[in-house]
């Protein structure tokens, strides 16, 4: 699991640092690992969301063929999945309409509830609906807006899913902001939060020259070799 401080701290990072900072522990640029699509988040001020991956598909196009009974007993299966995973656990739900999706799921009852189960954010391909109902505190990460909730309903559980074009396994620990979301692998947590302070210190020699004055392409190539070197 998690370490707490490590927690914190990655909650305080935004999710391309993090990016970058995986890109020193696993030997260099990748383009896979991370989501490929833009997002929508229902508050963009919000820290980062860090959780375990509890996945989950719906589909909302058309009414389910189930009986209604069975629809129902599906979604309170689902408010207990998502509700017992290990804490922090992250709800990453696939909308199989995409990209064409027609119906929120993501809107002020589920976020109220959601957020009441203790749960730590959203991602999803799917829609948002109820902006500016919903309850403080609780992220979306999203692949678009929408005003109705279709026929929206839960088709499958603790399967694997993608999500704007990122694969994710239940249980897979995921970091997610405004800008998107990455996989982190349990295998990198040790060296994690240094390779955050490397990627920002390395930044900051660039950045410190480029908002100085009398700052040139000179100035530039000479703290482009002391970013290298760091």
């Amino acid at each position: 699991m998690i370490p707490p401080d490590l927690l914190a701290r990655l909650r305080a990072t935004d999710t391309p640092t993090v990016c970058n900072a995986l890109e020193l522990l696993l030997g260099g640029r990748r383009a896979t690992g991370f989501t490929r699509f833009p997002v929508v988040a229902a508050d963009p001020g919000l820290p980062s969301m860090v959780g375990y991956a509890r996945c989950v598909k719906i589909r909302a196009a058309s009414p389910p063929t189930e009986p209604p009974e069975m629809v129902l007993t599906r979604r309170m299966a689902y408010y207990e999945y998502v509700a017992g995973g290990p804490a922090p656990s992250l709800v990453v739900i696939e909308d199989t309409d995409w990209p064409h999706c027609v119906g929120a799921f993501w809107g002020e009852l589920h976020v109220a509830v959601h957020k009441g189960l203790g749960l730590a954010g959203t991602l999803t391909n799917g829609l948002l609906r109820d902006l500016g109902q919903l309850d403080p505190g609780y992220q979306v990460i999203a692949g678009a807006i929408g005003p109705s909730h279709a026929f929206v309903h839960v088709t499958d559980l603790d399967v694997p899913v993608t999500v704007l074009g990122l694969s994710i396994a239940p249980g897979d620990l995921v970091h997610a902001d405004r800008h998107g979301a990455t996989i982190i692998p349990e295998a990198v947590l040790d060296g994690l939060a240094a390779a955050i302070d490397t990627v920002i210190a390395k930044e900051k020699i660039i950045l410190d020259v480029a908002r100085a004055p009398g700052f040139t392409v000179e100035v530039l190539k000479e703290a482009w070799g002391r970013m290298l070197k760091a």
